[in-house]
């Protein structure tokens, strides 16, 4: 699958069914955002096994981390390794043995993976401590939609463990296993939540010229919005506006005109200034079709999470730690960024360091992220666990 002659990946496959194993308990008890206290119970077993120099509890309320110093530490220098740890509220619909025993709850998203392979690099570090500095291993909680990043940095993550650079990765179905993709600049896009509440007047369906129908009302300012990205923001710039859902009046209702109709979405983008745009015109947008209908419009715009930028200097080394591993052949430098979001957004914005893509396969299958019937790919354990391994030596040399 990938080039093994790197003696970390040669000894991290020795280790392949303890992370395998590690990694199928995570996936058979998924924890959703800050409630990870099972998971984080066994991360922190786990490091006291390994040996680890301190273990950290309860930043970001879940999170754990871990310090691991190496031979020496004169050089003062520090490195962050993080992993994602939460679930998703998603009923699992795969039948092997180590499928969720949790109603409603699944590992949909290969965090179970993300974790087990930062443990197993934290087991090859404390046993190898080739490394001049200090390693902080973070295992962070509630990445999906609960901002575990930023809580984690509210409670002092970078004032108690210093970090140079941080690093993290995520599975990808679309890369073959054995591919490692990172670039510089935008990686993942911004993540907005978009709710408009439409007030109109209720009434009875058959007498609607007595009603402000905030239904028809809605209609429109879904149909208007689509015109931002096309007509507003500039063809070489990227953004995505989906409105997704609506809810208003009762479908047992069938003749009765509701006051009130809600609109939910997203906004999808990379540059502050395009979300500046985004957030001006459908506040506009919706104010004024609402007022020619004789309704009103409220707009709330929430930013949750900043586009996850790589730093040019580390996004580079990274690619270079990468082709250490698995030749330049398979390290993809140019892949396209994707409208997906993540909260490691925030620790790039403190920090400097990079996201990287690694590969699993899986989504000719149409077995992609957040899907009932996904599973993370154990063979790329050694892999990933490989990586975060030579992403600290190497920022860390003897």
């Amino acid at each position: 699958m990938y080039l093994a002659a790197h003696p970390a990946i040669a000894g991290l496959r020795a280790w392949h069914a303890d992370l395998t194993a590690i990694r199928h308990a995570l996936h058979a008890t998924p924890e959703l955002g800050f409630e990870e206290h099972a998971t984080a119970e066994l991360v922190v077993r786990q490091l006291e096994r390994y040996g680890v120099d301190e273990i950290h509890r309860g930043l970001g309320k879940t999170g754990v981390v871990g310090v691991i110093r190496g031979r020496s530490t004169g050089s003062g220098r520090t490195v962050g390794l993080r992993a994602d740890m939460d679930a998703l509220p998603l009923a699992e619909e795969n039948g092997f043995a180590h499928r969720s025993t949790v109603p409603g709850r699944m590992h949909a998203c290969g965090h179970d993976g993300h974790t087990a392979m930062l443990l197993g690099a934290a087991r090859w570090l404390a046993e190898t401590r080739d490394f001049d500095g200090t390693v902080h291993l973070i295992f962070q909680p509630g990445e999906e939609g609960y901002a575990g990043a930023r809580a984690m940095i509210e409670d002092g993550l970078f004032e108690r463990f210093p970090c140079d650079t941080v690093y993290a990765m995520h599975n990808w179905p679309g890369l073959e296993p054995g591919t490692i993709a990172v670039k510089p600049g935008p990686i993942m896009a911004a993540a907005d939540r978009v709710t408009i509440t439409i007030e109109g007047k209720g009434g009875h369906g058959a007498h609607a010229y007595l009603a402000i129908d905030p239904v028809v009302v809605a209609a429109h300012v879904i149909t208007a919005a689509q015109t931002i990205v096309s007509r507003n923001v500039g063809p070489l710039d990227s953004a995505v506006v989906s409105l997704c859902s609506i809810q208003a009046g009762h479908p047992a209702a069938m003749s009765v005109i509701p006051r009130e109709a809600v609109i939910t979405g997203t906004v999808r983008s990379f540059r502050a200034q395009t979300q500046d745009l985004i957030e001006a015109r459908l506040t506009q947008l919706a104010e004024s079709v609402a007022a020619g209908f004789g309704a009103t419009a409220r707009v709330d715009y929430e930013r949750m999470y900043p586009a996850t930028v790589n730093t040019s200097d580390e996004a580079v080394f990274g690619a270079e730690v990468a082709e250490e591993l698995v030749g330049a052949h398979r390290v993809i430098r140019d892949l396209d960024p994707s409208m997906g979001a993540e909260d490691f957004s925030f620790m790039l914005q403190q920090r400097p360091g990079a996201y990287f893509r690694i590969g699993q396969g899986g989504a000719e299958s149409g077995c992609f992220l957040h899907n009932p019937r996904y599973d993370f790919n154990d063979e790329i354990l050694p892999l990933g666990a490989a990586l975060f391994v030579r992403l600290a030596e190497r920022s860390l040399p003897r």
